[in-house]
């Protein structure tokens, strides 16, 4: 089976990623990878990133304990995205203390917390 890469070249180095629960298959977070810390993340199985505000690669939870064990990593048709299918550990995955980052909805009016279970039209 051929081994799949992401093409790191197309975005100065860094790849998109998607982080999505197992479980619940909510989406958890999006952050970035570099070479480095995509094959930190295949031989570790813990979720690593590059931060960059910080300049640095950091493996998802190290300081909080809100580790993010990978169990599946697809690469998207273009090669230059990934998405991470983990199993979320410990409080959540955003660093505000919420279960995800995307857990604030878009209104035309105004922004609203919301659970991502809502179903009413947002525009």
């Amino acid at each position: 089976m051929e081994s799949l890469k992401p093409n790191f070249k197309k975005r100065d180095g860094l790849v998109p990623v998607v982080a999505q629960d197992e479980a619940t298959k909510e989406i958890l977070m999006l952050a970035y990878a570099d070479e480095k810390a995509y094959f930190q993340t295949l031989e570790t199985g813990l979720a690593t990133y590059y931060s960059t505000s910080r300049k640095q690669i950091w493996v998802k939870g190290e300081m909080s304990g809100s580790t993010q064990t990978v169990r599946k990593v697809l690469l998207d048709c273009d090669g230059d995205a990934l998405a991470y299918v983990v199993r979320q550990n410990g409080s959540g995955a955003c660093h505000t203390g919420n279960k995800t980052c995307f857990f604030r909805r878009v209104s035309k009016t105004k922004r609203v917390p919301d659970t991502v279970f809502e179903t009413d039209t947002v525009f």
